[in-house]
């Protein structure tokens, strides 16, 4: 097929997506529990735009031609890799499937894709619609199924030429493993995180807690790059934490299909009971329980917002992607001690700044080990802004 026919094809299946976002975002909110107002105005409108924006990209991508020594002509070309493997995780079903699949398509290519068993629904119904937009038959090809037997079949398999996995760290370990032990498939991984979001001692203290707040509990918690550890400035670290225990006090948590309701269940008893465990272990190992702490209501799996400080880094919450609604607050006295604590963490995916000096943020984002940096603002995406390695996945 020609990148042109690609394009109207993709294009035809933006459209579509937008006509059926209510369905769609009813889909997200009954497979994950993500509040309905949040999936219908945000991310069901963020993944048509990613899908038009890759149809744009599908007729300009060009080769080059290189001058050499000597009487040679030499060329390079950008190929379609052929069958791209591909496993999203739970926590964004839909964005997740315009990641994937939308440069993926873009590029030639041909897609096996499987969804999480937890949130399966959304990926079969847009698949559904790219076959009304005039995708043929075998291009786009959804799995349901467990990662231990559909993942690693997909992993595994010596005719899938290329693998892209987002989820869990550990995860992401065994997808590796799988694939250099079949064909050595290359595999682009995006995987856990433990972000740190930083309010220095020049910062308006009242959007700092806001945007902090964002940064941590937006979708239940549940983002790979949610900024989960909260480094405030001594000078101004008990105002914050204070007006932070508020904030969460005042965070609405209820049935996602209510009109203001900002915070659903948590997306199976597996991940509800794992956050519990979190918490406790940070009550055990000392942190200060500011607010929160135990499920909200008798029914279903909603946790109160929870807000911790006198948090220390050798802490497990303060360790380990607790991956719900827990904000973990820690101290520091100057940029040298909070550059050094932030970057000591296994983890690399985001990190926040919150200042009005732009030395301080030219100073931090520089030093900073991780692939995306936001600067007084947190979970800004675009479809042209890299968010990682995305936009090159699936080009060699």
């Amino acid at each position: 097929m020609t990148a042109y026919e690609r394009s109207k094809i993709i294009l035809r299946f933006a459209d579509l997506l937008e006509q059926h976002t209510d369905e769609i975002a009813a889909l997200e909110t009954w497979d994950n529990g993500k509040p309905y107002e949040q999936a219908a105005k945000t991310e069901i409108p963020m993944t048509v735009r990613i899908f038009r924006y890759y149809a744009g990209w599908a007729d300009k991508i060009h080769g080059l031609t290189v001058p050499a020594d000597g009487p040679y002509h030499v060329q390079t070309l950008h190929e379609p890799i052929g069958v791209a493997g591909q496993i999203i995780p739970w926590n964004f079903p839909m964005l997740m499937f315009s990641w994937k699949v939308g440069p993926a398509l873009a590029c030639g290519n041909t897609v096996v894709i499987k969804t999480a068993e937890q949130t399966p629904l959304s990926a079969v119904y847009a698949a559904k619609l790219f076959h009304e937009a005039g995708l043929p038959d075998g291009v786009l090809n959804v799995v349901s199924g467990f990662g231990p037997t559909a993942g690693a079949a997909l992993a595994s398999h010596m005719e899938v030429d290329k693998l892209a996995f987002t989820g869990s760290t550990d995860t992401g370990k065994i997808v590796l493993e799988l694939a250099s032990k079949s064909n050595l498939k290359p595999v682009t991984l995006e995987l856990g995180g433990k972000s740190a979001f930083i309010v220095c001692e020049d910062a308006d203290v009242d959007q700092a807690v806001e945007l902090s707040h964002s940064a941590v509990f937006f979708n239940q918690g549940q983002c790979c790059c949610a900024g989960s550890r909260t480094f405030v400035h001594e000078h101004v670290y008990n105002e914050f934490v204070e007006k932070a225990r508020a904030r969460a006090m005042n965070r609405s948590v209820g049935d996602p299909f209510k009109v203001g309701i900002e915070q659903g269940p948590q997306v199976d008893s597996d991940q509800f009971e794992k956050i519990l465990r979190c918490i406790r272990s940070g009550v055990e190992s000392g942190a200060i329980l500011e607010t929160g702490g135990d499920r909200f209501g008798s029914n279903g799996y909603y946790i109160q917002p929870t807000v911790f400080s006198n948090v220390q880094d050798d802490m497990s919450i303060a360790k380990e992607e607790i991956f719900g609604p827990v904000q973990s607050i820690l101290k520091f006295k100057d940029l040298d001690e909070v550059i050094k604590r932030a970057n000591n963490s296994r983890y690399g995916l985001a990190a926040g700044i919150f200042t009005h000096n732009l030395d301080t943020a030219n100073t931090l984002s520089r030093a900073l080990k991780v692939g995306t940096v936001w600067i007084n603002c947190y979970d800004v995406f675009d479809a042209a802004v890299p968010f990682r390695w995305i936009q090159d996945e699936w080009k060699w």
